[in-house]
């Protein structure tokens, strides 16, 4: 089943009861109007305080908890029930609080997402320098194919880009990745952008940095459910990433996340500020169409199967991660 991604932008109190996800949120809509047209038809010159109002008009709405898969809090005026926060972690939902720049800067994840976790747990910890290195070689090739599928869209020259995927070998010790990067970013957006990738950089790094973040919850979340912890990368190693993993396996994803920033610009949105229509294009990441080991499928349930395919691998049950391919 593909599960929801709710975002809260606005004042909201979030709970919990019935294996429900409880919604309470105070209507806005023509407020003026309708305070005074209740004063209106009351006759009463008293004035109608808008506060008094909108006690008597709160929407409240329910979800099942199970059918939630992530939870992007964006707004200071959200509140969540400790209650619901254990619900969800219960059903392996990935919580991500934002900054009051709107960018994701936190993400909360269930400590006990498998029923046979330390086992695996026991592998990926045992897993051989050789292994973790033919793992980085079939992930990074795949990251270039689907960059050079997506600059292919463009009509790009992908000559280079095919011959690199080819050529990486166990490790990447030739570096290909960095290579192939360099002029991916060269090519992927119009000369007038004069883009240049970088986290802190121009717009649209902004769009690419909020859709990477989101691929990178969802990435988390799978590895959780796979039994794994997303803590012990197969390349990264970054002492203060509590996600190497998820940045390890999401490589290959990312340019689902470029392709819906490409779509963006080209629909000639003012991206330099994150919209709520932008948002909402980029939230639409976990139900993107993708195609994994042939077959068409979302984005999150594809991704599942990739983290379960990698849990395969760590306890030698298989010699391949499944990745999507960008068509």
């Amino acid at each position: 089943m593909i599960k929801k991604t709710l975002y809260f932008g606005n004042p909201a109190y979030l709970s919990f009861k019935d294996e429900q996800f409880i919604i309470e949120r105070r209507s806005r809509e023509s407020i003026e109007e309708k305070i005074n047209s209740e004063i209106s038809n009351s006759g009463d010159n008293d004035k109608i305080s808008e506060d008094k109002y909108l006690k008597r008009k709160m929407i409240k709405e329910t979800i099942p908890v199970e059918d939630i898969g992530i939870l992007i809090l964006d707004h200071h005026g959200v509140s969540v029930s400790q209650y619901l926060l254990s619900k969800l972690l219960e059903n392996n939902t990935a919580v991500i609080f934002c900054n009051d720049k709107h960018h994701p800067t936190g993400l909360l994840l269930n400590l006990d997402g498998n029923s046979v976790q330390s086992e695996k747990f026991k592998a990926q910890i045992k897993a051989s320098i050789p292994l973790r290195k033919n793992l980085w070689q079939q992930t990074v090739s795949s990251k270039i194919g689907n960059q050079a599928s997506l600059l292919k869209k463009k009509g790009v020259n992908i000559k280079n880009m095919a011959s690199w995927m080819k050529s990486v070998n166990s490790g990447d010790t030739k570096n290909l990745e960095a290579r192939a990067s360099v002029y991916y970013w060269k090519n992927l957006f119009s000369d007038d952008l004069d883009f240049y990738r970088d986290r802190y950089g121009e717009p649209p790094n902004n769009l690419l940095n909020y859709g990477y973040a989101i691929l990178r919850a969802i990435v988390a979340r799978g590895l959780v459910a796979s039994g794994l912890l997303p803590t012990l990368g197969i390349h990264h190693r970054n002492k203060y990433n509590a996600y190497c993993l998820a940045d390890d396996i999401m490589e290959p994803y990312r340019p689902f996340v470029d392709n819906l920033v490409c779509g963006i610009i080209e629909k000639g949105n003012d991206f330099y500020n994150l919209t709520t229509d932008i948002k909402k294009d980029l939230l639409g990441l976990p139900v993107t169409d993708i195609f994994i080991d042939g077959e068409k499928s979302p984005l999150m349930v594809g991704l599942q199967r990739t983290t379960s395919s990698l849990a395969k691998c760590f306890e030698g049950k298989s010699k391949k991660i499944i990745y999507p391919e960008l068509i």
